[in-house]
């Protein structure tokens, strides 16, 4: 029988946080999370000709209103100059460094951005907290988003804090880079950094092309009749996946500990790529086995066969514990995409041009 995790600590007074990444899947939940705390949010967004807000639409303010607590502004990690022009802006308590080029098989097709923005894009975001520190005198609490993608080809299960790293993409490379920068910050300039070591996580947000909302967005149109097929690489991939709303939960206790350390994030459970292809498909009644193929495009070059997660001491130190199992994450999702999927064939039905969803990565 598990001991009883203590209680987390009180929380510092809400203050101002700046997140990096702040319209992927994580940025979005941790921005939800930060505002029904009381914080003021300040979230980092990249130029684009095309909207790419849809996760924080819900929560974004006119910014002429009163007491606008979600403000955005333009900026990239790649940019030095721009990130410390943001930090002496806004003036953040908290700083979390979400920002990436997350794909893991993306990453082999562009391994110079990947780095440029993982790896690169922590080292600027750090020096220009640690300037910030230095010119104002102010204390700021910074966490950086580690990765299970850093154990590569595993040498031990479950996987800890000490678990040496063996990563197997360049952005895997590019996030051990980034985690003992981190490291190397706190214990030079006595910095308040933190990274957590995050195992799969996935949700209705997560992006298409990653592969449980791949499997997910393909479950939904093929029950409505509007995809035949799933094409996918290797199902005998085997990850510790939660539920990202869990997950940022943890990144904002780290910050509220008096002092900073690293902490794995997992649910201590895992499964392969076919078995969540079973439970997906099995939640509508239909066998994976009758949709889903093999496309050697979806390999990676050097794959990771196992990840699995034992996070004891987040368990203990931080009070933390994930609420949803990978089971309650497949329904979850399903009946999301499963509504997408709906509004698809209605528009559909009603005359209008849907292109076909194809997701061209896993």
């Amino acid at each position: 029988m598990n001991p009883t995790p203590p209680s987390p600590p009180p929380p510092l007074t809400p203050g101002t946080a700046l997140v990096t990444g702040v319209t992927g899947q994580d940025g979005s939940y941790l921005a939800e999370l930060l505002l029904r705390k009381g914080y003021e949010v300040h979230g980092v967004v990249r130029r684009s000709s095309t909207f790419n807000t849809a996760r924080i639409d819900a929560l974004y303010q006119d910014p002429h209103e009163h007491d606008v607590r979600l403000k955005l502004h333009y900026g990239d990690l790649t940019d030095a100059n721009c990130l410390a022009k943001l930090l002496s802006e806004v003036q953040p308590d908290e700083v979390y460094n979400l920002g990436a080029q997350s794909h893991v098989r993306v990453s082999f097709d562009m391994p110079i951005y990947t780095v440029d923005t993982v790896a690169m894009g922590a080292i600027k975001l750090l020096e220009a907290v640690r300037d910030y520190q230095q010119t104002t005198s102010r204390a700021v609490r910074y966490y950086q988003a580690s990765s299970s993608e850093m154990f590569g080809k595993v040498v031990e299960v479950p996987q800890t804090e000490t678990t040496p790293f063996h990563p197997r993409s360049p952005y895997g490379c590019a996030k051990v880079f980034a985690h003992h920068t981190t490291i190397n910050y706190r214990e030079s300039y006595d910095m308040h950094a933190s990274c957590g070591i995050l195992f799969n996580h996935e949700s209705p947000r997560r992006g298409e092309t990653f592969v449980t909302r791949k499997i997910t967005r393909a479950v939904g149109r093929i029950k409505l009749g509007l995809q035949s097929k799933l094409y996918l690489g290797n199902l005998d991939a085997k990850r510790d996946w939660g539920y990202a709303g869990d997950f940022v939960q943890a990144m904002w206790l780290m910050l509220q500990q008096d002092e900073p350390g690293d902490y794995v994030i997992a649910t201590g459970e895992t499964r392969s790529v076919r078995e969540f292809c079973e439970l997906t498909f099995g939640h509508v009644d239909l066998d994976y086995n009758d949709f889903v193929e093999i496309d050697p495009r979806y390999f990676r070059p050097a794959e990771v066969d196992l990840l699995l997660g034992d996070a004891a001491k987040a368990r203990s130190r931080l009070g933390w514990a994930p609420r949803v199992d990978v089971e309650q994450l497949a329904r979850m999702m399903v009946d999301h995409d499963l509504e997408l999927a709906q509004c698809e064939l209605t528009l559909r039905n009603a005359g209008h041009d849907i292109p076909s969803f194809v997701g061209h990565d896993q």
